[in-house]
């Protein structure tokens, strides 16, 4: 129900400040803005998503957890389709989803609706130390090849050369 009410109030906000702001710019100027945060806007979005992709990689790494970068990720992509979409209301929620401050408030807010059961990375510090260490388990066996020699039914189809 939520997405079907955003599916026609937003459009009637952009199509509402279109006018508003083209009656009070101009129409050339309205046009050269939306043009211009979208060239902004996917400049900052490549850079601050390779910042996180960067963030998720040390993360990952390091055996933390890596929701937050996760979450910034996804809100810095949605921050993209944003910006790219023409309007004025979008461009205005795209770029406050650019501002780390925003993100992190927006994570924590998150955080506290989801609740997460288990989350468990690599098996915690006492694998890594048991990893570490060499094993003394032993196993002994015996095996035989079971795969027969296969004579082929056909020759070479002529599409290759042997």
């Amino acid at each position: 129900m939520w997405l079907l009410v955003a599916f026609i109030v937003i459009p009637m906000i952009e199509v509402a400040l279109f006018i508003q702001v083209g009656g009070f710019i101009g129409v050339w100027w309205t046009l050269l803005i939306i043009l211009a945060t979208a060239i902004v806007g996917s400049y900052l979005v490549r850079s601050q998503g390779l910042r996180e992709l960067g963030k998720l990689q040390q993360s990952l790494s390091n055996l933390k957890d890596p929701s937050e970068p996760l979450a910034n990720g996804a809100m810095i992509l949605f921050a993209g389709a944003l910006l790219l979409t023409p309007g004025f209301f979008t461009d205005a929620v795209g770029l406050s989803l650019l501002v780390p401050g925003v993100r992190r408030t927006a994570y924590l807010w998150a955080r506290e609706r989801v609740k997460i059961k288990t989350f468990q990375m690599g098996g915690g510090a006492q694998s890594q130390q048991q990893a570490d260490q060499p094993s003394d388990t032993v196993i002994d066996g015996e095996f035989e090849d079971l795969t027969a020699n296969k004579k082929p039914t056909h020759g070479p189809s002529g599409w290759t050369r042997h």
